[in-house]
């Protein structure tokens, strides 16, 4: 009797850590506030990025990667979760101010975790459920207040030892980990923390797009950024010799992402493809698939079903996106953005887009596209915009962002105008009725099956 039940109970140990060492280890290099315009991956050649050219090479490139989000908080519930955040609840920028007991005093907004049902669930949970080592070094910023089940390491924001130490190396012998490092040399406050910093770039060969005034401050902010994203490459660099000298690299998956589009005016906080639209790419183990592209439509909710797929485990039901590697998934035929607060303004904007074709539905057109964000104000670029603008000294088109009223609906051919600057719903020879009718039928249906909380006050959620 003892003899047979040792061998059941040495045959379960077995069958666990074969089982757990036979799970793919996964790494997320996260940047923030990049558009895909910045890359050479991309089509840029501004700045070279060794490191993450390399990385290109070994991966799957995605070419409509898009945040549910023009914003940080709100696209990171939704990167956590597998939901959107109108869905959640946590669609205004921000509700849960961690650390913080106010949020938007002039507003009579606290700081609060939106609630929604205790099933839904970090998908980190899951994966430490079979077994696997979590990290996330070193930013949450969630929107809700996270579960201690999320993480076996993580923290807010710290730097140093206690950054350093936030480690797949800290895990269990032959232990699968997913490991997240999130690069904030990136984000929109280095652009003026990084004024007096070292520039790597010629601000006279930068491509200003046309919606910026082409003057010396634009092209300064311009190439802080770019020397910020050589900065980050290097950090990139370091992490993916650690994998090699460690024999990781090759059977890991490795995805790069932003969480959100560019640090600048117009792109943060902006529901222009420029504000959605993020570089993506995965590194599939032994560089399957390399060099190869993809122009599905995506969305941040596809993230943490992907993660669950490639890990061999079930995705819940009520998870709105799909596993990006699921090839026998029916490509989604519309993808769908939103915004709504920003920090003290609220501004509630939804679009809805094909590959070719992008309707944006502004519900409320007494206010510009360019909101007041006091936080935005520190930036060089913006205060020489509002200069410029209330000067006059702005084109037609750069005036655009900042124009009040704005259109109700703004129609724009992607393909044909990528900087989304003709609007089509004006145009004189074409008639767009029609579809412009379809995309805003499509949308309806799809703010009733998800139950986008923006039709509601914010006070009432």
């Amino acid at each position: 009797m003892n003899r047979k039940f040792l061998y059941l109970f040495f045959t379960l140990c077995f069958s666990i850590a074969f089982s757990q060492s036979d799970k793919p280890n996964i790494i997320w290099l996260v940047c923030e506030d990049q558009s895909v315009d910045f890359f050479p991956m991309y089509g840029d050649q501004t700045v070279d990025l060794p490191n993450l050219e390399s990385l290109a090479d070994d991966s799957i490139i995605y070419d409509n990667m898009h945040a549910t989000t023009p914003v940080c908080a709100p696209a990171r519930s939704a990167i956590i979760t597998g939901m959107y955040p109108t869905t959640l609840g946590t669609h205004n920028m921000r509700t849960y101010n961690e650390g913080r007991d106010t949020n938007q005093p002039s507003l009579g907004i606290p700081s609060y975790s939106p609630k929604f049902p205790n099933y839904i669930l970090p998908f980190t949970k899951y994966l430490r459920d079979q077994g696997y080592y979590c990290t996330n070094n070193n930013k949450q910023d969630y929107n809700f207040k996270i579960s201690n089940q999320a993480w076996d390491q993580t923290c807010r924001y710290c730097s140093g030892k206690q950054k350093e130490n936030i480690h797949w190396r800290n895990r269990g012998k032959d232990q699968p980990f997913f490991a997240v490092f999130n690069f904030q040399i990136t984000h929109e406050a280095q652009i003026w923390s990084q004024a007096k910093s070292k520039i790597y770039v010629d601000e006279n060969k930068i491509k200003v797009p046309p919606y910026f005034p082409d003057n010396p401050i634009i092209r300064r902010d311009m190439a802080i950024n770019y020397s910020n994203l050589i900065r980050m490459d290097k950090e990139v660099g370091k992490l993916i010799q650690e994998l090699k000298n460690k024999g990781l690299y090759e059977n890991s998956y490795i995805f790069f992402y932003s969480d959100h589009g560019g640090p600048f005016p117009r792109h943060k906080r902006a529901i222009y493809e420029s504000g959605t639209k993020v570089p993506f790419m995965i590194k599939l183990p032994n560089s399957k698939q390399a060099g190869t592209r993809d122009d599905r439509l995506l969305s941040f909710v596809d993230l943490a079903p992907t993660i669950l797929d490639i890990a061999g485990l079930d995705i819940p039901e009520y998870i709105q996106g799909k596993s990006i590697l699921d090839k026998k998934i029916e490509e989604r035929k519309y993808l769908i953005s939103a915004s709504d607060r920003f920090d003290e303004h609220v501004d509630r904007i939804r679009s809805i887009q094909t590959k070719k074709y992008k309707l944006i539905v502004n519900f409320d057109t007494s206010k510009p596209h360019a909101l007041p964000v006091s936080y935005r104000e520190k930036m060089p670029m913006m205060r020489k915009m509002n200069e410029m603008y209330f000067s006059g000294e702005l084109d037609s088109i750069q005036q655009l962002w900042f124009q009040t009223p704005k259109k109700e609906l703004e129609f724009y051919d992607l393909q044909e105008d990528p900087y989304e600057i003709n609007n089509l719903i004006d145009a004189p020879v074409h008639n767009y009725k029609s579809l412009v009718n379809r995309f805003r039928k499509a949308l309806e249906k799809w703010i009733y099956q998800t139950n986008d909380l923006g039709r509601i006050s914010e006070k009432e959620i």
